[in-house]
């Protein structure tokens, strides 16, 4: 057995033991490191959770912008009392409403990384983490290769354009044509409501500031094992991407599916939802398949680090947690 030193072994060590019982009063006594260790006890962690998994050649890292709670009457389809009803069923109810998690996804190879959605930036809830959680990687913003936003929503694109400049210079810049015509057509933005004027504002910014902008048209591949998915319904042109290598898949789905009310029932939709029957026949079409298929999911907003499946279980569709760490 390999001896180790006494620096390797408290390196080999959950922080949670070093900083615990493990090294109590009776090591540190009246230390500097016991009253370091005091100080932190009462401070607030900050924390940027990650999580990674393997498809085939790929690392795909689950990373967080922060977080949102939505009231309960942003589900048309549903009473408040009934969303806030399956909300305590689920133990997820929170007094200002339903949690949501926004999630991105970072995919490498070796050679590209490509981020899926910029987050929201801080312009909804808690959110603006993102670069923190890059950061935590050992990554600038600079360093991404490319970024796919699967729809021009706030909490998608944010983070392209915080501060008025473009955030990743280094960056292909990927987009449904539809979307991009949608969100800067100035006729659609005089006639929405002020919960959407975010969206066209920064949507405008986007295209201003990022002249390697690609407006795609239809499903395509990005690179090999990374393509587009169509899933249109929550906004024109709303996407979703497959990452595929080595007989193993996953699809980023994006706002195809929220937390509470998904996939149980289709006809419950969102607040910022234009074209609810175009939603609502998405979802029929692509829940059943992706139950009979077990299809590896990630969501934008379900609980981090957004991986499940869609079952079929006595005749309703519910949200299976994907086990994620440790396989194969």
């Amino acid at each position: 057995m390999p001896q180790l030193s006494r620096r390797a072994f408290a390196g080999a060590l959950p922080l949670g033991l070093i900083g615990g019982s493990l090294l109590g009063a009776g090591l540190l006594g009246d230390s500097p490191a016991r009253a370091a260790t005091q100080v932190a006890a009462k401070a607030p962690v900050a924390v940027n959770p990650f999580a990674q998994i393997r498809i085939g050649r790929f690392t795909v890292t689950a990373l967080t912008d922060g977080y949102a709670d939505m009231p309960y009457d942003y589900f048309p389809g549903r009473s408040a009392t009934e969303v806030e009803r399956a909300a305590s069923a689920q133990f997820t109810a929170r007094p200002s409403g339903v949690r949501f998690l926004f999630n991105q996804y970072l995919v490498e190879d070796g050679e590209r990384r490509i981020l899926i959605d910029a987050g929201a930036a801080g312009s909804i809830g808690q959110t603006g983490q993102l670069p923190q959680a890059l950061a935590a990687l050992g990554l600038q913003p600079e360093q991404i290769d490319a970024v796919i936003v699967t729809h021009m929503h706030q909490d998608h694109m944010g983070g392209l354009v915080l501060g008025g400049k473009n955030n990743y210079p280094g960056a292909d810049l990927y987009i449904d044509r539809r979307d991009v015509t949608h969100w800067t057509d100035p006729a659609k933005r005089n006639g929405a409501p002020d919960y959407l004027q975010t969206s066209f504002r920064m949507a405008e910014e986007v295209v201003r500031l990022y002249p390697r902008l690609q407006a795609i048209d239809g499903e395509r591949e990005i690179m090999r094992g990374v393509s587009i998915v169509d899933l249109t319904g929550h906004t024109p042109g709303h996407i979703g991407v497959r990452v595929e290598d080595g007989g193993k898949s996953m699809i980023m789905v994006s706002d195809m599916i929220f937390p509470v009310v998904h996939p149980a029932a289709t006809d419950v939709f969102f607040l910022f939802e234009q074209d609810r029957a175009a939603a609502k026949a998405m979802r029929d079409r692509f829940f059943p398949l992706a139950a009979s298929e077990g299809a590896l999911i990630a969501a934008t907003h379900m609980p981090f680090p957004g991986l499940g499946r869609i079952v079929a279980d006595r005749g309703e569709m519910r949200w299976q947690v994907a086990d994620w760490a440790l396989q194969d």
